[in-house]
């Protein structure tokens, strides 16, 4: 279902303009038109200035959030949720792998491609920072569906020449010509942005990171992502293979690719001048809780992150993820935090899927709030639509706890619309 952009809605609304200032308007109005932000307020004070041209759609029952960002999260690891048994290393070995290469065939890639961006949207993700697998096919599948959608994403093909099967490493030569040719193809195009996409130090060789360097310093306004000290086993193997590095961190720093267009990914054992140089290089974290659960990877320190000032956003690192959900994946965050003593409210929760999620990915001036200018990505929750959450928030209670009740009992069953550049797709 679409719309023509153009949009007058009626709900209670809220989001962030800053990490400790938010809005919440109980009746309020968003108005929308031609795909962006114009205006939002009270209802009473702004239904008389409702353009003729604008649909008006009354939610007023319903809540109103700014899409939600998923900072790390892989496009070919969707049919592996849920696969028992394993650590990091073996679960590349086990499960990750002989998924990703059936991403070989067009047909299979295309259509899992779908499946995967439907999971997405119906649980309210509208950007996200994406590993496809290393077949071109793979990447254009991600790239062509979101274009499609006109959905603001990142993503880019994953880069391996070494320690893994060797139907899924790439020519170490070819890293550059391929890469350069998406970047030409798709970065910028619509609301596409590509990325650099080392899967990790282990599977890259001293010459594919020479190569990505290059990259790096031809087309410098490029970001990376990649993990980082997700595990023991994996920070032990990379020293062994990076004898001269000092630590995981310096690895990916001698290649001059830590800089404030790169996404680390877990960084759960950093010591503490790795913190430091993470603070220093301006470098975003992305924090995988359901996954570093699951695999039983460790617990990151969130508090710690925001306390310094780094830019955190949240990933569901589906498949070792277990949710699609950026509100459970919040619900994680907080239970991870709590394990090491820590209180992280809702306020902080929903500001690191939304605001916080732009400002980790870089694109907080184009979504992550509804300031007018901004792209209206957005998403509707009716809590109505699940009994335990109406229950819950019926009764007599502060935003903040209603916000809370949000996220531990909310999923995709009260996701009711998403609207992607003022265009419902869900």
């Amino acid at each position: 279902m679409t719309t023509s952009g153009s949009i007058a809605i009626r709900a209670k609304i809220f989001h962030f303009l800053s990490p400790d200032e938010y809005v919440f308007f109980e009746d309020g109005l968003l108005i929308v038109e031609r795909g962006f932000v114009s205006r939002l307020g009270n209802y009473s004070e702004l239904s008389a200035e409702i353009p003729h041209e604008c649909m008006y759609i009354d939610e007023r029952d319903k809540w109103i959030f700014p899409g939600f960002i998923d900072g790390h999260i892989h496009a070919v690891q969707t049919r592996v949720i849920a696969s028992f048994g394993a650590d990091l290393l073996q679960w590349l070995e086990n499960y990750t792998f002989p998924a990703e290469k059936l991403f070989e065939d067009e047909n299979y890639a295309q259509l899992e491609t779908d499946f995967f961006f439907s999971q997405m949207l119906k649980n309210g993700t509208t950007t996200a920072a994406i590993y496809t697998s290393v077949h071109a096919q793979s990447l254009k599948a991600v790239m062509n569906k979101a274009a499609s959608l006109n959905m603001r994403i990142m993503a880019g093909k994953t880069n391996m020449d070494r320690n893994a099967p060797p139907d899924l490493c790439e020519e170490t030569a070819a890293t550059f010509s391929q890469t350069e040719m998406f970047i030409q193809e798709y970065e910028g195009k619509h609301r596409l942005e590509y990325i650099l996409t080392p899967r990790f130090a282990i599977t890259s060789s001293h010459e594919q990171m020479l190569h990505l360097q290059e990259l790096n310093k031809k087309f410098p306004h490029i970001k990376v992502q990649t993990h980082l000290s997700e595990n023991h086993a994996e920070i032990n193997e990379t020293l062994k293979l990076f004898p001269e590095a000092k630590d995981y961190l310096g690895v990916y720093e001698s290649y001059g690719l830590v800089n404030s267009g790169t996404l680390l990914g877990h960084a759960i054992h950093l010591s503490d001048t790795e913190w430091e140089r993470v603070r220093e290089h301006k470098a975003s974290l992305i924090h995988c809780p359901t996954s570093n659960l699951f695999l039983g990877s460790g617990l990151f320190n969130l508090q710690k992150a925001l306390d310094m000032g780094i830019p955190v956003g949240l990933g569901s690192d589906i498949g070792a993820g277990t949710s699609f959900s950026m509100l459970q994946t919040a619900a994680a965050a907080y239970q991870v935090a709590a394990l090491r003593g820590q209180k992280t409210d809702a306020f902080k929760l929903f500001y690191l899927i939304t605001l916080g999620g732009a400002k980790a990915l870089g694109v907080e001036q184009k979504i992550g709030s509804f300031l007018p200018g901004k792209e209206a990505d957005f998403l509707v929750l009716n809590p109505m639509a699940d009994t335990m959450l109406s229950k819950k928030i019926s009764v007599e209670c502060s935003l903040h706890d209603k916000l809370f009740s949000f996220i531990f009992l909310g999923n995709e069953q009260i996701v009711d619309s998403v609207y992607l550049m003022g265009n419902r797709v869900i």
